[in-house]
């Protein structure tokens, strides 16, 4: 509470006659600690902390016994595999490779009209549906726990692609977080990451040499 004192003493008269008066104003600010306390405790009762973000990613397993019998099996029109190169490039193809076509082997980037671009128009379907979702959980017309559920589902579906992802040896890690991140911007709902075989590594030196490694080997 404020408090306004008065301070009459030692003052001298003017030529007046009248006394010439000192006012003093004193503020207490205990109330305002109480205040900010109440409020302190009302924002950490009420406010929701902040849930850490996890990603699940399958990686190849290690155990020596397992037969391709065991693995499941990945529809070629749907597998789509990305070849990390190094850089900011790396290479993808849909389905089976192909030998014999140098051009089936496609140069990319991580920039929005690169990779980001093709897995958009590949999982066009299930991004539209995602975004009429999430545009309706900003309407309030729906709770978190579905937008949540929903989006699982569609991510699921059985026309989503299937993305493989593998790193040559002159990746880096941003390399892989970069292809992690695009991952979840185009709503893939199923990516693993393996390792590469002689068959990348042999589509990528056909890539370079423009066919002709492949001519030169045979194949």
């Amino acid at each position: 509470m404020a408090e306004i004192q008065s301070n009459e003493g030692g003052g001298k008269k003017k030529k007046g006659g009248s006394k010439q008066k000192k006012l003093s104003v004193h503020i207490d600010f205990t109330p305002m600690v109480d205040m900010n306390m109440l409020l302190i405790t009302f924002f950490m009762l009420c406010t929701s902390l902040s849930k850490p973000q996890t990603m699940e990613i399958s990686m190849p397993s290690n155990d020596k016994k397992l037969t391709k019998d065991d693995q499941p099996p990945v529809k070629a029109s749907k597998a789509i595999t990305l070849v990390l190169a190094g850089g900011d490039s790396l290479f993808y193809y849909n389905g089976l490779p192909d030998y014999k076509d140098y051009n089936s082997l496609k140069l990319s980037s991580y920039d929005a009209n690169g990779i980001r671009s093709f897995l958009l128009s590949r999982n066009k379907e299930a991004t539209v549906k995602i975004q009429e979702l999430k545009k309706q959980r900003e309407e309030l017309k729906i709770s978190q726990d579905t937008l949540q559920a929903r989006i699982s589902r569609i991510k699921g579906g059985k026309d989503t692609p299937v993305v493989i992802i593998k790193a040559t040896d002159n990746a880096t890690y941003k390399n892989l977080i970069d292809a992690l991140d695009e991952m979840q911007i185009c709503n893939i709902g199923l990516y693993v990451i393996d390792k590469i075989t002689p068959t990348e590594t042999f589509l990528m030196k056909n890539y370079r040499s423009k066919g002709a490694f492949s001519k030169n080997t045979g194949k």
